[in-house]
C-alpha cells in the first residue's frame, strides 16, 4: 500500500501518501488551515506549511493584505488559503467571486469591510445623456 487513508465510517477524511522514512512526517496543509484560522499567529511556525510551495502571487497577496489591514490581513489571507479545500488554485484567483459562489449569491462589495480602497461615486444616468450619446453629441 502506498497510501495511509484515515476514514469515519465510509467518509474518508484524510488522504496521505505512505513513507517508510525513519521519523518522518507527510503533511498535507490543508488539514490544518481551519486551525491556523484560528490561531494566526501560527501561520509562520506551522510545520505543516513549511513546504507547501504556492505561486509567488499568494505571497504578494499576503503582504498586501498584511500591509494594509494588520492583524486582519493575516486571518484573511489564511481564509484564502482555506478556499484551496473546495477549489482547484487556479479558481481561487479572484477570491471574492469565489465566496459569491461558494454562498450562492451575487458578488457584491462590501466596501466597510475594505477601508483601504478608494470610494467610487457613480451618478444616475438621465435619458437625455444617453440619447445625445447615442446621437454623437459632445458634452
Amino acid at each position: 500500500m502506498h497510501e495511509v487513508v484515515l476514514a469515519s465510517g465510509a467518509e474518508v477524511i484524510a488522504r496521505h501518501p505512505r513513507s517508510y522514512e525513519r521519523e518522518d512526517f507527510v503533511f498535507n496543509p490543508l488539514h490544518y488551515l481551519a486551525l491556523i484560522e484560528q490561531k494566526t499567529n501560527a501561520l509562520d511556525q506551522a510545520a505543516p506549511l513549511a513546504d507547501w510551495k504556492l505561486p509567488e502571487e499568494f505571497a504578494t497577496l499576503r503582504r498586501l493584505l498584511e500591509a494594509r489591514m494588520g492583524k486582519k490581513g493575516k486571518r484573511e489571507f489564511v481564509q484564502v488559503l482555506r478556499l484551496l479545500e473546495a477549489f482547484e488554485i487556479g479558481d481561487v484567483a479572484v477570491k471574492h467571486l469565489v465566496l459569491a459562489r461558494i454562498e450562492r449569491r451575487p458578488p457584491r462589495l462590501d466596501m466597510t469591510i475594505y477601508p483601504y480602497l478608494p470610494r467610487a461615486t457613480v451618478a444616475t444616468t438621465s435619458a437625455r445623456s444617453y440619447m445625445d450619446l447615442l446621437a454623437g453629441v459632445a458634452a
